[in-house]
């Protein structure tokens, strides 16, 4: 017996040394892989569509949340902006982040201190505007694949709570959420580096002269959302959407300087530039490339949608500042140098001119410029030529 002891005691002390070996090479690979291996529940891709007001970012939502495998909101900042109107954005930016955070894990407690008492679906800001809430879990009335109608949705679907809303939400491959609270990228670093988030940044820009333009056809639903953005300064009424466009023109810099010429290691692949415009001219090529960057195919009903929302006779309504209907897309994007005195043109090209010039739009020098419609102000997609340092000194002089 003693013997058999002797025999095994040095193998025992072998077979421990190996297996410690053993648990620490585990270790050393779990720490190394945890941070890109969400676990099984949480294995969603999560896209914020990151743009401005009035920048198409209304009709790209709903190419997300038309979309089968879409869990799509518009906007839930608005709920923190809406709770403090007298603050600035800077004030509230760790507050629409840590929202935006909660609602990407469907973990809607954290409206409980943004809404009234009775805390139902429809208190969710344009929540009418998500197929993913007009369809089975949170309601019967649109199959999953079919396209959502919007009044249809309003006028039937409602949940008591907001349980229905994060089984909902649990229940589709990507989460979308459509925000233009963001001025900079670096609050929402941890976002980007959570583990639990598989996080991508579609970021939508629009000229700003087409901007200007269509927030002066709905100026009263932006009052308080421009006091917001000019940190409640005071401001003279006539100068308030220039200085607006300045501050909406600036962060397209800081975002696009951060997310492409510097990134940190933990954005690289994960930040999309995309122009509204682009995808008025070429609507079913551009919106896949978005699909694919995000992991989502497109589908013959989705083609179908697309084409008929971008080629209809209209030229947008002025009724409702998020309506979604079918127009000329290439018309909409032309309006603009129609409709506007080619002094207001020239003030709002003078506020953005670095964030003009990075994003790939001529300015013009005359009125007849302006009115010539064969004068391409569209710099070719690809490649974006721009001087870094005379775009930021004229951002800094604007």
């Amino acid at each position: 017996m003693s013997s058999r002891c002797k025999v095994s005691y040095p193998s025992l002390i072998v077979l421990v040394f190996l297996q410690g070996v053993a648990l620490l090479m585990f270790y050393g690979w779990y720490i190394q892989v945890k941070p890109q291996t969400p676990p099984p529940s949480q294995s969603k891709v999560h896209v914020l569509l990151l743009s401005s007001w009035r920048s198409g970012s209304s009709f790209m939502g709903q190419v997300f949340s038309q979309h089968p495998s879409v869990f799509y909101l518009m906007e839930p900042a608005w709920h923190v902006w809406s709770s403090a109107p007298r603050v600035g954005a800077r004030f509230l930016r760790m507050a629409v982040r840590d929202l935006i955070q909660r609602v990407f894990q469907c973990d809607f407690s954290v409206m409980d201190s943004y809404m009234p008492e009775q805390r139902n679906m429809s208190k969710i800001f344009m929540w009418s505007h998500s197929r993913a809430l007009c369809s089975p879990p949170a309601c019967p009335l649109t199959p999953r694949g079919q396209i959502s109608n919007q009044t249809q949705c309003y006028h039937t679907c409602d949940a008591r709570g907001l349980q229905k809303v994060e089984d909902a939400c649990n229940s589709y491959s990507h989460v979308v959420l459509k925000e233009v609270r963001f001025f900079e990228l670096e609050s929402l670093y941890p976002l980007l580096r959570d583990p639990t988030l598989d996080f991508r940044i579609v970021h939508l820009v629009r000229d700003p002269r087409a901007v200007v333009r269509s927030k002066e056809q709905s100026a009263a639903s932006f009052v308080r959302d421009n006091a917001i953005v000019l940190e409640q300064r005071n401001v003279p009424a006539s100068e308030v959407q220039f200085q607006s466009i300045q501050e909406i023109c600036r962060s397209h810099i800081r975002i696009n300087e951060r997310a492409v010429l510097k990134p940190p290691p933990f954005l690289k692949g994960r930040y999309k530039l995309v122009r509204f415009e682009d995808i008025a001219f070429n609507p079913l090529k551009e919106i896949k490339e978005v699909y694919d960057f995000v992991g989502l195919q497109m589908t013959p009903k989705l083609e179908d949608w697309i084409v008929t929302v971008t080629h209809g006779k209209g030229r947008g309504s002025v009724r409702d500042a998020f309506d979604i209907t079918s127009r000329n897309a290439k018309a909409v994007t032309q309006a603009w140098r129609k409709a506007l005195p080619f002094s207001k043109v020239k003030k709002i090209q003078d506020a953005c001119k670095g964030a003009m010039s990075l994003l790939g739009y001529r300015t013009v020098d005359s009125e007849k410029e302006q009115k010539n419609m064969d004068m391409d102000l569209l710099v070719p997609h690809e490649p974006f030529k721009f001087d870094w340092e005379a775009g930021t000194e004229e951002a800094a002089r604007s």
